[in-house]
C-alpha cells in the first residue's frame, strides 16, 4: 500500500515508518520543513510538506494515498485545549479527502477515553463522549467521519516509552527538575499504563492491515504502573526528594499537569491483543527510566 503517514519524523511516526517500509510498503511522510523531508528521503519515503495549522493542505499528501495513519499532533501542553481542536479540524480535513471510499484512517488518541467510570482500567469497547480530557476531540472528529463514510479507525495511547521520552512523563521530569522536588499526590496510587515505543509501532501496522471500521484499539503493554513507582525511579535518577501533595498544593505546583497528576489512567488491552495477534515485547516503563541517562538532561 502507499501510506501518508503524518507525524513521520516524530517519535512514534518515525517507528512506524520504518515498520511501514520493512513491511514493503510505500510511505509519504509529512513533514514541516526541507531538512525532514531530507531526512525521509534517506530512510526510504518521500515526503508531504504541510503543518498542522494548514489542515487543508495537510490533507493533500492523502490524495494519492491507499491509507492514512494520522500520529501528527501539537504537544505544546500549556495550548493543549488548543491544540486538541487542532487535530479535530486536521481528522475532519482528512476525512473529506477519503470520504466516499474504503480506504483505511488511523487516527490517535489516549487510553483514557475508554474509562468505564467503575474503577476498571479502560477498554477499547468504551467511549466516553463526556470525558474531560480535550483530547476527546480527536475521538469525537472520528466518529463524525465514521458516521459519514469514512473508514476510520482509533489506536489509543499510554505512556509511550524509551529511554528518551516517555509520554507525559517527559514534561515531569522537567518539572521535577525545575521544582527541586518529585511529587505525586495523595498516596500516589494512581496507576498509568504504558508501552514501549516498537511495540506500539508495530500495533499501527496491524491495525492498518486489519482495516475494521470504527475499531478501537489499546496500545497497552502494562495494564498500570503506580504513580508512586514511576517518581520514586525518576527521583533517585535525578537525584531529588520525594514529596507527597495534597490535592489542593498539586494544582499550584503542577500547573497543567495538575489535570494528569492524579488521574488513574490504567486501560486493558485484551480485545487488541485478541483481533490483532498483538503481543508486546519490548521493556518496561521503569525499566526504561532506570536506564535513561537523566544527566543528559543537562546538556
Amino acid at each position: 500500500m502507499r501510506v501518508f503517514l503524518t507525524g513521520a519524523t516524530g517519535f512514534i511516526g518515525s517507528r512506524i515508518l520504518g515498520e511501514l517500509l520493512a513491511g514493503g510498503h510505500e510511505v509519504i511522510g509529512l513533514t514541516r520543513s526541507d531538512a525532514g523531508a531530507n531526512e525521509l528521503a534517506r530512510a526510504g519515503a518521500s515526503a508531504h510538506i504541510a503543518t498542522l495549522d494548514d489542515p487543508a493542505r495537510l490533507a493533500r499528501g492523502a490524495e494519492n494515498a491507499d491509507a492514512v495513519i494520522h500520529t501528527a499532533f501539537d504537544h505544546d501542553f500549556t495550548n493543549f485545549v488548543a491544540n486538541c481542536e487542532k487535530d479535530r479540524r486536521i481528522i475532519a480535513a482528512l476525512g473529506s479527502v477519503l470520504k466516499g471510499s474504503d480506504r483505511p484512517m488511523l487516527i490517535t488518541s489516549g487510553v483514557g477515553l475508554g474509562n468505564p467510570g467503575n474503577g476498571e482500567p479502560a477498554r477499547e469497547d468504551v467511549f466516553d463522549a463526556h470525558h474531560r480530557n480535550p483530547r476527546i476531540a480527536s475521538e469525537l472528529a472520528g466518529q463524525e467521519q465514521l458516521e459519514a463514510g469514512v473508514n476510520i479507525g482509533v489506536v489509543r495511547l499510554p505512556q509511550v516509552h524509551d529511554t528518551v521520552k516517555q509520554g507525559l512523563i517527559s514534561p515531569y521530569i522537567a518539572m521535577a527538575r525545575e521544582k527541586g522536588v518529585a511529587a505525586y499526590v495523595g498516596e500516589g496510587d494512581n496507576r498509568w499504563a504504558a508501552a514501549h515505543v516498537s511495540d506500539v509501532a508495530a500495533l499501527y501496522v496491524l491495525a492498518l492491515a486489519r482495516a475494521e471500521r470504527g475499531a478501537r484499539y489499546n496500545a497497552v503493554a502494562e495494564e498500570g504502573i503506580a504513580m508512586r513507582d514511576i517518581v520514586g525511579v525518576i527521583a533517585a535518577g535525578l537525584g531529588l526528594p520525594v514529596v507527597s501533595l495534597s490535592p489542593d498544593e498539586a494544582e499550584s505546583h503542577f500547573g497543567w499537569f495538575s489535570l494528569f497528576a492524579a488521574a488513574g489512567i490504567s486501560a486493558t488491552s485484551a480485545l487488541t491483543r485478541q483481533k490483532l495477534g498483538w503481543v508486546p515485547t519490548g521493556p518496561g516503563l521503569l525499566d526504561d527510566l532506570r536506564a535513561m541517562n537523566f544527566s543528559m538532561l543537562d546538556a
